[in-house]
């Protein structure tokens, strides 16, 4: 658009301007925080396949993906390209047979919003999964360890909480019961997917907080279900 910047290592500095930006087209790629609420979903979910059009890849911000690979997600990146100089890609996700692994470390700052969906992956895998140097988690919209350990464990998951994460031990499964997002949109999202596996009604308390970050959540939800029953008939 033609704004002078600088970029130094951590840092941007914009210049003063001596002519107008220039307009452009750009296509603004998906969310890849929205898209992981479905990647975990079609991995957790049983005879699930799930492509997830033009979503965003950028390295800083695709930790969900690598942590899903390494539990042994059936996922992959297809059609990779560059639009307004960020990557992007369509991603697949099937029905998968995850493992416990350990998270911590320099991947968290690359999916800090994801661990509440990365919880509920961790309750479905074989074996413990265990999240660390995520305290920034008890800072966010809600205490998100206190509360993801609190509603999950409200479901029937195994899941303690830890001074910097939580501990989760797998293969458990899940009962629905009714459960509070105490207003926190990501809690919100990840207990619909938790709600997908469990067995029974789940019910999400004040449910309406995911239009903070994602306001056709649940009609994309409801889509994404529909086609499932479609495909199965």
């Amino acid at each position: 658009m033609g704004a002078s910047l600088e970029s130094q290592e951590n840092s941007i500095s914009l210049l003063p301007l001596s002519k107008p930006l220039v307009p452009v087209n750009l296509r603004v790629p998906g969310d890849i925080s929205s898209a992981a609420y479905f990647l975990v979903a079609g991995a957790i979910h049983p005879n699930s396949r799930i492509v997830i059009g033009d979503c965003g890849i950028n390295p800083t911000r695709t930790g969900i993906i690598d942590t899903l690979l390494a539990m042994g997600a059936r996922l992959k990146i297809d059609n990779e390209r560059r639009e307004a100089g960020e990557p992007l890609a369509d991603i697949v996700v099937e029905s998968s047979e995850l493992k416990g692994i350990d998270v911590g470390g320099d991947i968290i700052p690359r999916l800090i919003d994801e661990i509440p969906v990365l919880a509920v992956a961790g309750c479905i895998a074989k074996g413990k999964t265990s999240i660390r140097d995520a305290g920034e988690l008890r800072v966010n919209e809600s205490d998100r360890i206190a509360t993801v350990v609190g509603e999950l464990s409200r479901l029937g998951a195994k899941i303690e909480p830890l001074r910097d994460g939580m501990a989760i031990y797998g293969s458990r499964p899940l009962s629905g019961t009714e459960v509070d997002s105490h207003f926190d949109h990501r809690l919100a999202m990840s207990l619909a997917v938790a709600g997908l596996v469990g067995k029974g009604k789940t019910t999400i308390k004040h449910a309406q907080v995911a239009q903070v970050s994602y306001p056709s959540f649940w009609q994309a939800l409801q889509q994404a279900l529909m086609k499932e029953i479609q495909n199965k008939m």
